[in-house]
């Protein structure tokens, strides 16, 4: 039995998943609620949702099939307590860039879950992968870390399909976490995310909600050349 395709396309190749309105009218919608979470709920995981979670982010794509990226559950409350305090220490040092009424609209700002979520990740790219041989990385090294990014987001839309928040706390020292976690040299940290039920759902950034950004139209961001 083949699967029909959506009326006025091209019938997808041998073996391919048709994938139809209903399914895009969802993935559209995981695409608006994937949203940054800052509060969560302190109940656990399911066990083995985070190793599920992780298995999906590995279908994630890789520049010369690299797969540079390197999970580090950080678990133990040792080092989430040199987490904090990094954190603390690099909120403190970027509020101090603002003045005025922007700087108390930063200092009312949440922004981690570090207190609350079950679950936190350091994600770090390997810079120097023997796997992919080098493909696709000698004129752009960076894609490495492209990549890991993309594992990332692949992990944050695995994460909210499962109805689980996720949260990117950027503001740290990476040199000092590095340090913290004892990883090797040649891991560059990329992401600290925090991962657990949402406390409350939205399908807009807490950054517009409160008062700090404002989303700009598709339209503004697209050239032609």
């Amino acid at each position: 039995m083949t699967a029909e395709s959506p009326k006025g396309e091209n019938p997808p190749q041998e073996g391919a998943p048709v994938f139809g309105p209903a399914f895009q009218a969802e993935l559209e919608a995981l695409l608006v609620w994937r949203r940054d979470v800052r509060r969560f709920r302190s109940e656990p995981l399911p066990p083995g949702m985070l190793e599920r979670l992780l298995v999906l982010a590995e279908l994630a794509p890789s520049v010369g099939l690299s797969q540079p990226w390197r999970f580090v559950r950080v678990a133990s409350p040792e080092r989430r307590a040199l987490v904090r305090s990094n954190f603390e220490a690099a909120n403190a040092e970027a509020l101090a860039d603002y003045s005025g009424s922007r700087a108390a609209l930063y200092a009312r700002l949440k922004l981690s879950g570090l207190d609350d979520a079950p679950e936190q990740l350091a994600v770090f790219c390997e810079c120097a992968p023997e796997q992919g041989h080098g493909l696709g990385r000698r004129s752009m090294p960076e894609t490495l870390q492209y990549s890991t990014v993309c594992a990332v987001h692949t992990l944050w839309l695995a994460a909210r399909a499962a109805g689980i928040g996720l949260g990117w706390v950027s503001i740290l020292d990476a040199e000092a976490l590095s340090r913290d976690l004892e990883v090797p040299d040649s891991w560059r940290l990329v992401a600290y995310l925090c991962l657990g039920y949402p406390e409350e759902e939205h399908d807009d950034p807490e950054l517009a909600r409160r008062g700090w950004e404002e989303r700009r139209a598709a339209g503004d961001l697209f050239v032609t050349r």
